[in-house]
């Protein structure tokens, strides 16, 4: 018999899921809540979708590895170097352009997490 090699074969598919979870929490800007050239909101200003008041209960922190943050100042979408969140989601920070914001102006924070899953099926 002469020699010869042998392969495995076999084929695989994976199928990946993002599965988001995003969360957008509102308000209503107030000058009383300007600092200079920045905007302090804390979290218990903000208002949920369902509309009621966050009270005492943080904004929903970014995973370091699969979310990000929006910040929609009068409807339009801002830079992400011109904001932060805190750490623990204990406030959002306007850092310029406050001085020509109008009063009632809406502010929406939305974050956007992944937990993202993959399943792998192999056939021989």
């Amino acid at each position: 018999m002469a020699v010869s090699l042998f392969k495995l074969v076999m084929s695989a598919t994976t199928t990946t899921l993002s599965k988001p979870t995003i969360k957008r929490y509102q308000y209503k800007y107030r000058t009383a809540q300007r600092s200079g050239v920045r905007i302090v909101i804390s979290s218990n200003r903000f208002f949920n979708d369902a509309g009621q008041s966050m009270g005492t209960t943080k904004l929903t922190p970014i995973s370091s590895s699969n979310g990000y943050y929006l910040l929609l100042v009068n409807g339009v979408l801002q830079q992400s170097g011109l904001y932060t969140v805190g750490a623990t989601g204990s406030n959002v920070i306007i850092n310029s352009g406050a001085q020509g914001l109008q009063v009632s102006a809406p502010i929406t924070l939305v974050v956007n997490n992944f937990a993202p899953a993959s399943t792998t099926t192999v056939s021989t």
